[in-house]
């Protein structure tokens, strides 16, 4: 059976660097980002360093949940080892001065598509070895950030709902696998989108910042790993391999409890 991996924002940054990573592992690819050609000039590149494998390209805009539900309908007929939720955006600034249309856009690409996704991706692969879902949130998944406060929020969103999702798995003994991938600034265009810039300086913007390529090497880590958590700690800005991080109430006597 050919076996595939799907990559959401897959035309730039971490995603595009993604796909390199796993070409190289020979992996046949599902390619999704608003920007289809982008997706074509990444596809003709990596058939020239990898002609025997299979590279399909699916231009989908992940804020329309109608489209997201038919994205992945049309890939009913593939399997898809692991999908790996990386689109993304940002939206920096006072939560009184950021555009409502941009706050929308965030929460139905950061929030919606990504439980869609996941939902879609656990219901019919549950049950199949070896497969597993990662969730790309952020180091500002696990920390309050200053002028991120939405942003933020829906990273704990993320990252909390895709820990209790893997811890859910290993408790019904699933073989499927579900990890959060945290990384910390990475130099991309998500810089420049989050803060409503012409162009966006990274060294004047940090201290310290990762390249995508870096970045997507953590995922790759995590991805080879039986842990739930792979975060870069926004201090030392090195890369953890760990368990979940939110406190996981599984024995707590404050549950509900169904009864017939």
């Amino acid at each position: 059976m050919k076996k595939y991996v799907a990559i959401t924002g897959a035309s730039s940054g971490i995603g595009y660097s993604l796909a390199g990573k796993f070409a190289e592992q020979g992996k046949h690819l599902i390619l999704i980002a608003r920007r289809e050609e982008r997706l074509i000039m990444l596809k003709n590149k990596l058939l020239r360093q990898y002609p025997n494998l299979e590279i399909i390209i699916k231009p989908t805009d992940l804020t329309n949940s109608k489209r997201v539900v038919e994205l992945f309908e049309v890939l009913e007929r593939y399997f898809i080892e692991a999908w790996i939720n990386n689109a993304g955006v940002g939206h920096y600034g006072a939560v009184q001065e950021q555009s409502l249309t941009k706050t929308k856009q965030l929460l139905s690409l950061n929030v919606e598509a990504v439980t869609i996704l996941s939902t879609l991706y656990v219901e019919k692969y549950r049950s199949e070895k070896g497969t597993q879902l990662i969730n790309v949130s952020s180091a500002g998944g696990y920390v309050m950030v200053p002028n991120a406060v939405t942003y933020c929020a829906a990273k704990f969103y993320v990252s909390a709902f895709t820990e209790a999702l893997g811890l859910e798995l290993r408790a019904n003994n699933s073989p499927l696998q579900a990890k959060v991938f945290a990384p910390a600034a990475t130099k991309t265009e998500f810089g420049q989108i989050a803060n409503s810039l012409k162009s966006y300086n990274y060294d004047k913007a940090f201290e310290r910042y990762h390249s995508s390529e870096e970045t997507a090497e953590f995922l790759m880590e995590l991805y080879q790993s039986e842990q739930l958590v792979g975060l870069v700690d926004r201090k030392t800005f090195s890369f953890k391999l760990t368990d979940n991080q939110f406190p996981y109430a599984n024995d707590s006597s404050a549950n509900q409890t169904l009864t017939e």
